[in-house]
């Protein structure tokens, strides 16, 4: 299994997005929370299953949230670079640069 690596504003992505969750419903936070350790552990076993997303990057959607993880695939490791709504402000993270 490939070890996954996030860029620091990953952080801030998925805590706005658990706020919300939990401002609509007690415990919706917790369960966006554990569909992306499932999502990012399906990532790390399988990096290359997921389809291609724009230059060199790979996207794994949630199932039940609108979301998808992108990340870049290495031979050393996973570097995840965002955790994008798919409706609001596409792109986005474009300006993050992957190691």
């Amino acid at each position: 299994m490939t070890n996954v690596y996030f860029h620091p504003e990953v952080a801030r992505d998925i805590r706005e997005s658990v706020v919300w969750y939990e401002s609509q419903a007690k415990g919706l936070g917790g369960d966006f929370i554990n569909e992306l350790e499932s999502a990012y552990a399906a990532i790390a076993e399988l990096p290359g299953v997921w389809p291609q997303f724009g230059n060199g990057f790979r996207r794994y959607i949630l199932t039940r949230f609108p979301f998808a993880v992108i990340y870049r695939q290495s031979k050393e490791k996973i570097y995840v670079v965002a955790v994008m709504h798919q409706s609001r402000k596409p792109g986005y993270w474009l300006n993050r640069i992957a190691e």
